[in-house]
């Protein structure tokens, strides 16, 4: 086998997962929510606005439909015993770690493409212009947050040997990538912030603290919208600030969620490499 066999075997085998089925299809019914309440609303339809607006809601959740994917992949493996299957066969440890990665991130991908899909439908049929571009961008983006989610919980899942502790890292990165930074004034940084400012009176710039908040995919997902939305939406969608250094670009943000598609998984190998499976 190879990479190329892994990664096929694994995707048919998520495909008829039921888990994978139900949070496909509540994605997709929570694209047509957005898109029906905004082509009823009291203004005139706007697609670009509705986009913004499943974002934000798809912030939360995303990453749970990536994790819960994602977390048993090769953990759930060890744990069973079935990894020594895999290893029997010519299987290298990165053949399986990158084969899963490559079958979990093709149906991560699938199941945003799809509800964007059903999403370009219905806005073809409400709203008078679809704006494609910006369709097109938003949804490539959406994309790129559920693959770096995916590397992420390959990478907890490559390091952990059992079940649990594989579910334990994905809820904790969950709750300090996301949760804990969605809301600048209640987030990590903030905490981070009020000690090394607030009682160490170190005067750290704001931006700085703006620049480690960053390092989240989520908000790196978020800072780099304004590469894809219309100028007159972007400090709508993420609050520009035109006096704002140079590392707080969205190009910037944009790297790091780029970034996050790579280091998370090489990490994973590099200690499923050193991992002794008994």
């Amino acid at each position: 086998m190879s990479i190329r066999s892994v990664a096929k075997k694994d995707f048919l085998d998520v495909r008829r997962s039921k888990s994978v089925w139900i949070v496909s299809g509540l994605y997709a019914l929570l694209v047509v929510c957005f898109f029906y309440l905004g082509q009823s609303g009291p203004t005139e339809p706007n697609v670009v606005y509705q986009l913004s607006y499943l974002t934000s809601i798809g912030r939360v959740f995303i990453p749970i439909i990536a994790l819960m994917m994602v977390y048993l992949a090769i953990a759930g493996e060890r744990e069973s015993g079935s990894i020594r299957y895999l290893l029997s066969l010519p299987n290298t440890r990165r053949d399986i770690v990158l084969g899963k990665y490559l079958s979990r991130g093709a149906v991560g991908a699938s199941v945003i493409l799809v509800a964007f899909g059903v999403g370009a439908v219905l806005a073809v049929l409400w709203y008078p212009s679809l704006e494609p571009t910006v369709f097109a961008g938003v949804a490539g983006l959406t994309v790129l947050l559920t693959l770096a989610y995916v590397s992420v919980a390959i990478s907890i899942s490559a390091a952990t040997g059992s079940r649990s502790r594989a579910m334990a890292g994905s809820i904790g990165f969950y709750f300090i990538s996301n949760l804990m930074m969605l809301v600048p004034s209640f987030s990590i940084v903030a905490a981070l912030k009020y000690v090394l400012n607030g009682r160490l009176e170190l005067g750290l710039s704001d931006y700085l603290f703006e620049f480690l908040r960053m390092l989240s995919p989520t908000i790196a997902f978020k800072k780099a919208f304004p590469l894809v939305v219309p100028s007159e939406v972007e400090a709508f969608m993420v609050n520009a600030d035109p006096s704002a250094p140079a590392y707080l670009a969205p190009e910037v943000a944009f790297a790091i969620l780029i970034a996050w598609l790579v280091i998370p998984a090489a990490l994973g190998l590099w200690q499923f490499n050193r991992a002794d499976l008994g």
